[in-house]
């Protein structure tokens, strides 16, 4: 049994043999003569290129940058205007629209005098207008207008005064006020508008006791590049007379001499500035050739008194009426041109702001207009 079991193996394993000799040599004859052959595959087509993509168009180009416009300087007229906004308001709104009569002329009056004209010059304004109107014929409130524009031009126009900085070489000029008036800023602002006009300046420290006010002079000193003469605590007389000593042998054109602020009824300070002005003389014969009130616009009607006793003190040769964008009571210039009558002090500059060029030479004519409302447009400045 084992022996027959053996042989049936041995049989299949050749005839295994067998067929794997005959995959090895390729396969039965039939296979290779017979079997049908594999056809070819036929050739791919050829492919068509693709049309080439439309370049696109090439990018506007971007706009040029355009220069932002370089911003409109404000005029002078136009900041004048607006420092009389408060001053104005009654004014402007007596004209708009209504009958010229006995009512107008009275409200008008009532708005000179909340502006500080005072009662005189009110009276005068409103005289003159009546007789305008009846003998001219005026019968609108824009005719009434331009005719009070020009009464109010030459009530002003006498104290409308250049300052004259040909008069003396060196030209001394002492600034006086009460405190807080804006000696020192003027100060400041007239040494600029002297550099413009090509004149050397100095300036004198005269407020000796108040570091704030000397420290306030030699910023200004370094703004406008002119040299400052100053001591703390010294003698203000002493300061002053050096600095104009100084001024004459290097040959400067203008000394500005500040001083303490002091309020008239002060006797004791009111004699300082007497003898303030003394050392000039002995510094200079001739000298100050301007003594100057800076007046606080904000004072109205109380800048007359002040003007009187500065006056009477030391002999005031001119006025700087200050801060009349800050007060209603910018009405008190047509007051202050008739407090002398026919020789009134001449107003030579006016502020209407902090900024450097916001202090100008005083124009009667610029103030009327801007005063009663008349538009840029149709300023004569």
């Amino acid at each position: 049994m084992v022996f027959f079991f053996g042989k049936k193996k041995d049989e299949k394993n050749a005839d295994s043999e067998q067929e794997e000799a005959k995959s090895q040599s390729g396969g039965s004859w039939f296979s290779k003569h017979f079997s049908a052959s594999k056809p070819a595959e036929p050739a791919a087509p050829a492919e068509t290129p693709a049309p080439a993509p439309t370049p696109a168009p090439a990018p506007a180009p971007a706009p040029a940058a355009q220069p932002k416009p370089a911003p409109v300087k404000e005029t002078w007229f136009s900041k004048l205007r607006r420092g009389l906004t408060k001053t104005r308001v009654n004014l402007y709104g007596l004209f708009s629209g209504g009958v010229i009569d006995e009512d107008f002329l009275e409200n008008l009056q009532d708005a000179l005098i909340a502006a500080d004209t005072g009662l005189p010059a009110s009276e005068k304004i409103i005289e003159e207008l009546r007789e305008s109107i009846k003998l001219k014929g005026l019968k609108t409130q824009e005719e009434v207008r331009g005719e009070l524009i020009d009464i109010i031009t030459r009530m002003l126009k006498p104290s409308e005064q250049d300052l004259d900085i040909e008069r003396a070489h060196p030209l001394v000029i002492m600034m006086a006020g009460i405190n807080g008036a804006g000696k020192t800023t003027s100060i400041g602002k007239i040494a600029k508008w002297l550099a413009a006009r090509n004149k050397s300046v100095l300036l004198a420290a005269g407020d000796t006791f108040r570091a704030a006010a000397r420290e306030q002079l030699e910023e200004w000193g370094k703004r406008n590049q002119v040299h400052v003469v100053s001591q703390q605590g010294a003698d203000p007389a002493a300061v002053i007379f050096d600095a104009v000593s100084s001024a004459k042998a290097r040959g400067i054109d203008v000394v500005l001499a500040d001083t303490a602020g002091r309020l008239p009824t002060q006797a004791n300070l009111m004699e300082e500035l007497t003898r303030i002005k003394r050392s000039q003389e002995k510094a200079l014969p001739g000298a100050p050739h301007e003594i100057i009130l800076v007046i606080d616009g904000t004072n109205g009607q109380n800048a007359l008194a002040q003007v009187r006793q500065f006056d009477q003190a030391v002999g005031l040769t001119g006025l700087i009426v200050t801060k009349l964008d800050g007060t209603a009571k910018g009405g008190v210039l047509l007051a202050l041109a008739q407090e002398r009558g026919s020789s009134p002090l001449p107003i030579y500059f006016i502020g209407v702001g902090e900024k450097i060029d916001d202090l100008q030479p005083f124009k009667a004519e610029e103030f009327a207009r801007a005063l009663v409302g008349e538009e840029e447009a149709e300023s004569h400045s």
